[in-house]
């Protein structure tokens, strides 16, 4: 019996250790990401409790014309003189598990709003899906920029 409760506070010890350096190993989201072709670096923050992010950097900024890109495929006819640096693409991610957030993310190339899941792999990768209607989904690796 004295054995038992000598082992107790060492397991209870060892157990609460690793519940807390777990947690500590827990990337966040928020931070500069690279997407995977390289072309675009979109910068993640909290909003809220959700995530949302922004464009905030282009491999190449300018087009054939000179100017700076913008937002030329948006459905919304309004939006397609603006620059596409500063577009909001992650919009309201909100937490759907262990490092996982659920939401929509807007994809540039195509102007159109995807329902869309993020995934934090590790503190330098994080999976980023989109789909439509739930089951036709693409998904893209993205690197810690910061």
């Amino acid at each position: 019996m004295k054995l038992s409760r000598g082992i107790t506070p060492v397991f209870a010890a060892i157990f609460g250790m690793s519940v807390l350096t777990a947690g500590a190993y827990a990337a966040p989201a928020t931070g500069t990401w690279l997407s995977e072709n390289g072309g675009t670096k979109v910068r993640i923050s909290d909003c809220g409790g959700k995530l949302c992010g922004k464009v905030v950097w282009l491999k190449d900024p300018v087009g054939a014309d000179g100017k700076p890109k913008t937002d030329r495929h948006n459905e919304d006819q309004a939006k397609r003189s603006r620059p596409l640096l500063g577009v909001p693409v992650v919009q309201g991610m909100a937490p759907a598990g262990e490092n996982k957030w659920s939401g929509r993310i807007y994809n540039a190339d195509d102007g159109k709003t995807y329902e869309a899941h993020v995934m934090v792999i590790n503190a330098n990768a994080m999976n980023v899906q989109g789909c439509v209607l739930s089951i036709l989904c693409k998904s893209q690796k993205w690197t810690r920029a910061d």
